[in-house]
């Protein structure tokens, strides 16, 4: 399930990522992409257990917040960097859209994971993923990745529920080369 890069991905709902490319660096290769964001748009509070996560500010007004920390704002030329295990959110807090210039480290399963989350929220009314879906990646990058955002009875009842459901049923056949969690 490698995918080529450049890469570019839209979940639908104002968000679009550039992956541009991988470079190889000690302590672990950095990937580097663009995001687009428009007003209003931005992803939920949420942690990169074992990921650093750089932004700086091409065009437009980014605001985010850490976990119990006051909102706060960068403009163009700007930036601000999320280290792994830090909660953080951030969004477009303008009219037009923003620009980033990110990036992550180290890469580790971060292209597979915004990939198939982007998919399975694009072309749906809410920026919330197709249900199973969801569950497999909930499930299987639990060690990577966290939405700090889902109810707790979510994460602990309905999202097992959902994903033996869709074992049952098969819906995770697609996802056998599906890079083993880190």
């Amino acid at each position: 399930m490698g995918h080529t890069l450049p890469l570019t991905i839209d979940n639908g709902h104002g968000e679009v990522i550039l992956f541009k490319e991988v470079v190889h660096e000690a302590g672990g290769d950095r990937l580097l992409l663009e995001g687009r964001v428009q007003p209003g748009a931005g992803p939920v509070m949420h942690v990169h257990y074992k990921q650093d996560e750089h932004f700086r500010v091409v065009r437009g007004t980014m605001a985010y917040q850490t976990l119990g920390q006051p909102t706060q704002y960068l403009t163009a030329g700007q930036s601000a960097t999320f280290l792994r295990k830090q909660p953080h959110k951030f969004w477009n807090n303008g009219d037009d859209e923003l620009v980033l210039d990110c990036w992550i480290k180290p890469a580790n399963n971060a292209v597979f994971y915004l990939s198939t989350l982007y998919e399975a929220t694009n072309g749906r009314k809410t920026p919330a993923p197709e249900p199973f879906v969801g569950a497999f990646l909930i499930r299987r990058y639990a060690g990577e990745y966290r939405l700090l955002e889902l109810p707790a009875f979510v994460r602990t009842v309905i999202i097992p529920i959902t994903y033996a459901v869709g074992r049952l049923l098969g819906k995770y056949r697609r996802f056998a080369d599906a890079p083993a969690t880190v």
